[in-house]
């Protein structure tokens, strides 16, 4: 099994650290859950800190067996202000998370009986074209393109910065441009892009920076970076690959 970055107390030691310094810090949970800080603000999205799919599909034909320990638990991440949601797979709206958070809940307007059944607390719903205000940053709802499943993408405004998280998705141009970040899924089965596709949706959306997400999380369902990388070197697409717990700043 591999090892994150950082993870428990190291982990919260950094995000503690990140307060003090200027900037927008994003740490990668692992997956597709991504952790944002910005002037003391902390928003989640995605986050999928338990073992509910392993302990849910142990002993089927698509085991979720683990393939990093989990960042950190989810209860000591109470002091987020917002956690986001990009759709209903337990990955992405996972209650053992959410209810452990504890925090209020961004999601998808056709899933909202859904994300309140699954987080028990407050819910903001959001449809494509919609913006929030939520825990001191600004959210606005993108198209995003998932067989069998609602999905939206968000555009995340934090400070000065914007951030373009892509939620699981097929190809889809969201209507976007001139993003810091874009976070895009790799993994290139279930209905989600693979690595060069990944780094054609940064290109189109003129990141700055592309993320990959969305694998090494589970064997029956992970890839490698490597193609990403390729197909980014050769779009002169700047990028960056994270470890799980490992943080990144923009300054």
């Amino acid at each position: 099994m591999k090892e994150p970055h950082l993870a428990g107390d190291a982990f919260l030691a950094d995000v503690d650290a990140a307060r003090g310094e200027p900037g927008v810090h994003v740490w990668w949970l692992g997956q597709s859950g991504f952790l944002i800080g910005c002037e003391g603000r902390h928003l989640l999205v995605d986050p999928y800190l338990s073992d509910s799919l392993t302990a849910k599909y142990e002993g089927t034909e698509t085991p979720h067996v683990r393939m990093h320990p989990r960042v950190v638990a989810p209860e000591r991440l109470a002091f987020a202000d917002v956690v986001l949601s990009t759709h209903g797979h337990t990955d992405h709206l996972d209650a053992g998370t959410l209810q452990a958070v504890g925090a209020p809940l961004v999601a998808p307007a056709r899933i909202v009986e859904l994300a309140r059944e699954r987080s028990g607390g407050e819910v903001t719903p959001i449809s494509e074209g919609e913006i929030v205000a939520a825990g001191g940053f600004r959210v606005q709802a993108v198209p995003a393109e998932h067989p069998g499943e609602h999905c939206i993408g968000y555009v995340i405004e934090a400070g000065a910065r914007r951030l373009y998280h892509s939620g699981d998705t097929t190809w889809v141009d969201p209507g976007v441009r001139g993003v810091d970040v874009a976070f895009v899924p790799i993994n290139g089965k279930l209905g989600n892009l693979d690595g060069p596709e990944a780094a054609r949706l940064a290109r189109t959306v003129d990141a700055a920076l592309a993320v990959p997400c969305h694998y090494d999380m589970f064997e029956f369902n992970t890839a490698t970076p490597d193609a990403f990388v390729a197909e980014c070197g050769r779009l002169g697409q700047p990028y960056r690959v994270l470890a799980p717990g490992e943080r990144f700043t923009l300054d």
